[in-house]
């Protein structure tokens, strides 16, 4: 493991469209559920322990090699919202076009013939992490991860909140991530003789009623 590497896809700069979207955060200002960093680090730590532990999983299955499809459909089946599961897909091709032009491999070029219109973002990310010669945990730390810096980032611009604060809210929650990393890998390691089945189905419906209400707004700062 490189890690530098890991940093260069871990880094918020990575083009990969991420800093478009909020990871529902802005739905969550706007319903009032997050108004400051203590509303920030309930919302952070929901959103760590349900969609980023299914994404860490997600990621950790690609990265050690995977089926991409089984994984993709893995992916659609963890995503009852539509609108959740378009944005999942416009991250997966972006990611996918910038690991091809960093990390070219033939993986990567087999992803993006099976899905031309993107697969399932984390699915993308450990192909990715893979072709860069990373491992399930550096994927899975990635995923896990940009679940909580993700909305720590928009919630800056959504209600000017001090950035101290907000870095503050990703700190304090890193020992968490550990822990999500360690069952993401563990789930994930079992793929290969269960099935996808195995990886982690953690549910967040409230974030899915949010994705499908913030599709519908006229007028919003984040894609998601």
């Amino acid at each position: 493991m490189s890690r530098g590497t890991l940093l260069v896809l871990a880094d918020g700069r990575f083009p990969a469209g991420g800093h478009a979207h909020s990871g529902g955060a802005e739905a969550a200002v706007r319903a009032g559920r997050v108004t400051g960093a203590a509303g920030l680090e309930e919302f952070c730590r929901g959103r760590l322990h349900t969609s980023g532990l299914v994404a860490a999983g997600l990621a950790a299955a690609a990265a050690l090699g995977a089926d991409p499809v089984a994984l993709d459909a893995a992916a659609d089946a963890r995503t009852p919202s539509p609108a959740l599961r378009l944005a999942a897909r416009r991250l997966g091709r972006q990611l996918v076009r910038a690991g091809r032009a960093v990390w070219p491999s033939g993986e990567l070029d087999a992803l993006t013939r099976e899905f031309p219109k993107g697969a399932h973002q984390p699915v993308v990310l450990g192909v990715v992490a893979r072709a860069a010669g990373l491992g399930a945990a550096d994927a899975a730390y990635c995923a896990a991860y940009e679940s909580v810096s993700g909305p720590a980032s928009a919630v800056v611009r959504l209600l000017g909140l001090d950035p101290f604060d907000a870095v503050g809210v990703s700190a304090r929650l890193a020992p968490e991530v550990d822990g999500v990393v360690e069952r993401a890998v563990a789930a994930a390691r079992g793929v290969a003789a269960e099935g996808a089945g195995v990886l982690p189905a953690a549910s967040a419906p409230l974030l899915e009623v949010f994705a499908e209400g913030h599709a519908g707004w006229g007028v919003r700062l984040f894609a998601t």
